[in-house]
């Protein structure tokens, strides 16, 4: 079995479109190098805004390779140029009992 990974994305100002192009690039590359695994990913929206996309990865070596990874360097700039990383505790949802979110194509 794979690691569950929820990764948060606020978009900047204007770029949430681009956070979605971004986001649905990631994924595919990461099957592509074998960091991900096949599972269905989840993608949703908080009520201010954050993009939360719920994935699985290989194992924690796929995650440590990812770090290593020209291909995948180049896609967290661009995570970077479009959005500012969330930590899950900076979501209000997240600090109810049952956390809800609009859910998103992905």
């Amino acid at each position: 079995m794979g690691l569950i990974s929820i990764a948060a994305f606020k978009p900047k100002p204007g770029m949430e479109e681009e956070l979605l192009r971004v986001i649905a690039d990631r994924l595919p590359l990461l099957r592509r190098l074998g960091f991900a695994t096949d599972r269905e990913a989840m993608l949703m929206k908080s009520k201010d805004g954050v993009v939360i996309q719920i994935s699985e990865w290989v194992d924690n070596e796929a995650i440590r390779r990812a770090h290593e990874t020209p291909e995948v360097l180049t896609l967290w700039e661009r995570f970077d140029a479009c959005s500012d990383y969330v930590k899950l505790e900076a979501i209000a949802e997240c600090r109810e009992d049952f956390a809800t979110f609009d859910a998103l194509d992905g």
